[in-house]
This record gives structure tokens, sequence and C-alpha cells, in this order.
């Protein structure tokens, strides 16, 4: 089927899903040692560094500001992150290797199904029970049943924090605030066992692409700095180590102007009980009866700005991959995916701080949902 700028997602080697899996699996973990998925080299120890906002066409784009991750492209995998292309979502993809039908982290506010409400997946306010909510074993739960030393280091807070508790627990935390202290954290990490996987998660450059934009001055500036930082990784990680740098989406700055507000368009909002997602994909959960009326509608008036699916389209179209049956009533009734850099707002219940962002993601075009997979092999993995 035409696509018409819609990136279409992959849950196979050539997605998000696979990347975790691969490392495993390159680090002698069982369960992973027969898969399909990505074919990476051996190794003892391994890092994996996740950089928040880091698209593979951004820094196609802006690779001056990086040299180092520019001297890697031309070998790095282009991979997509699914769908939505949104923290949470790819979280949990990233974490567990399955797709977001399999493990249920499906937008950045989801319904909670029997409870008539929205769950914000990223903060996690008010949210179930997070093993109940993503039941299924994590990489790093496999790795460290296997034998590896599995680590992650990122800020304080993450700690048994909702979203680190469904989607990426397992293994030993570290607290380190600045990205040299958790270059530090997961070097000192690495050196302490024979057989380790860490994990790195940087997210400042997602929270400036989304206040001043990705293609602003700022953006570049915190991308120089984590390429450094990067660097030393690489050149300080002992010789039998694996460096891997991926990320959970990308971005796209949408004009304020080019918006639509739920709370000033009558038409648009008729129908809707609950309107999730974010932005640049929302999942509108709709009044009893009306989701046909709502699709209809909303193709009528913004089909030509979005991609525009019933949930049974979505998921027939794999949108989020196989759907648990558990999964299933966690997605919208219409679920809006959209094009080029607009975006559809709710100023009825989006704080000011969310509405005033510049830069944004979900969707389903390559700016959003390409993402990177650099790799540096080991120099010695005997």
């Amino acid at each position: 089927m035409p696509h018409d700028g819609l990136l279409p997602p992959r849950y196979d080697q050539w997605g998000l899903a696979a990347v975790l899996p691969a490392i495993a699996a390159s680090l002698g973990v069982t369960r992973y040692a027969e898969g399909d998925g990505l074919a990476l080299a051996s190794a003892r120890r391994a890092v994996v560094v996740l950089v928040d906002g880091l698209g593979y066409e951004l820094i196609r784009r802006r690779g001056g500001h990086a040299p180092f991750l520019r001297s890697l492209l031309p070998a790095a995998y282009r991979l997509t992150a699914g769908f939505p292309s949104t923290t949470a979502t790819s979280m949990g993809t990233f974490g567990t290797g399955l797709p977001p039908g399999g493990h249920g982290l499906l937008g950045y506010e989801v319904l909670v199904p029997g409870e008539d409400r929205l769950v914000n997946e990223l903060s996690w306010e008010d949210g179930p029970d997070p093993l109940a909510w993503q039941p299924h074993p994590t990489v790093f739960e496999v790795a460290q049943s296997d034998g590896v030393a599995v680590t992650r280091v990122g800020p304080g807070f993450f700690d048994g924090s909702g979203l680190t508790q469904a989607a990426v627990r397992g293994g030993r935390f570290r607290a380190a605030d600045s990205l040299a202290a958790r270059v530090d954290a997961s070097l000192t990490a690495l050196r302490a066992d024979r057989r380790a996987l860490v994990y790195l998660y940087w997210g400042d450059l997602d929270k400036v692409g989304h206040v001043h934009g990705c293609q602003s001055w700022e953006w570049g500036e915190e991308l120089a700095a984590i390429d450094g930082e990067l660097a030393r990784l690489v050149r300080s990680v002992p010789s039998d180590t694996a460096v891997y740098v991926t990320a959970d989406h990308g971005m796209v700055d949408a004009p304020h102007a080019l918006r639509i507000d739920l709370a000033h368009d009558a038409e648009l909002a008729a129908g809707i009980r609950h309107a999730g997602g974010e932005a640049r994909a929302l999942q509108l959960y709709c009044e009893p009866g009306a989701a046909a009326d709502v699709e209809q509608t909303w193709r009528e008036r913004v089909g030509e700005r979005a991609w525009i699916r019933s949930r049974d389209q979505a998921v027939a179209q794999g949108w989020f991959g196989p759907v648990g049956p558990d999964n299933l009533a966690r997605i919208g009734d219409v679920v809006v995916a959209m094009r080029d850099n607009f975006a559809i707002v709710d100023s009825r219940r989006a704080r000011p701080q969310l509405l005033a962002l510049v830069g944004l993601h979900g969707s389903l075009t390559a700016e959003e949902s390409a993402v990177p997979l650099f790799h540096v092999a080991a120099r010695d993995s005997g």
C-alpha cells in the first residue's frame, strides 16, 4: 500500500526491539542465541547508551555538531522505533525486545481499561502496578539470570520509578547526574566484572529539543557535548568491550500556528471521551457508539494532514506489532498519526508547559521513527 511519507514500523531485526536481545546474544546469553535478529560480534562486555531524542535523520542532518558519531554513521544501522515514537513506548520495546502490542506500553497517555481514566506512562502518576501492567521479563532480567552482571546508569529518580520497573528493570542501578558522571559510573561497572552489560541513559537532548526545537542552536550545542563524552567512553572502555549508541525516537519542530486545539474545535471534539496519546500521535477513546462518526469527521477535517485509522485498522496494519488480548483495550478507538509538522493539542487538560513545547514526536514520519544504532566492536574479545 502507498505510505505517503509514512515510515512503517518494524519489529524484526530492523526495529528497536532487536537491539537489546542482539547485544545479550553477543554476550552469550542463551535465550537469545538462536534468534533471527541483528548479528553482532561477540564480546565479553558491552555498554549500550540510549540518547533520548537522537533520531537518525537528525544526526544525519546535524552531524556537523558530532564529529565522532558522524564518523560512525556510514556503518550505523537505521532502525525504526515503532509506534508511537515516544519514550514510554520505546523504552518498553527496547527493554523487553517486544513490540508495543506485546509489552503493553502503548503511548504517552493511554486508557486504563475498566477505570475510565488515562494514565501517563512516562510519569506513572497514580499508575497501575508496573509489574502487572507489563509482566514480561526484560532483557536485563534474562541476562542477569544467565550470569551477566547488569548495571543501569541514570538519574536517581529513575530508580524504582513506574516506567523503569515496567520497561527496564533488572540488575543494579547506579545514580549519576551529569553525562560525564554517568560515563564514569559506566566505566567503573564495566571494569568490575568480566562479563558485564551496562546501560546508560541520557535525556537532555530530548529536553532541549522539546523546549527550543530540534533545529535550534541549543540542540546542536547539546549534541556536541554528548558527542565528546561518547568519544571518551569509547576510548576508555576495557578492550573486550563493545559499545553501542541508540535512541528511542527522533523529533520534528511543530509551529504553534499550525496546530489545532480541541478546546476550541467542537466539531473535532465531539464524541470523544478521552483524547489520549500526545499531540503527534493521538489515541481517541470515544463515547459508546460514537467511534465511526468520530473517525469519519476526523478523516473529513484533517485526513490530508494525518494518517487516521480505526483501532482494528491500526492493529491489522501492524502499527503496534502483534497485540496481546490484555492490551487491545488500551489502544484508542481511533488512532491519529500526524504528517509533516502538524499537531493537535487539547488545552482543556494539557499543562501550559506541555502546550508551549516546540519539538514534538510520536508519529510515523522518518524524522520521528527512524533511530540509529552506532556500534564500536570490542578490540579484544578473547
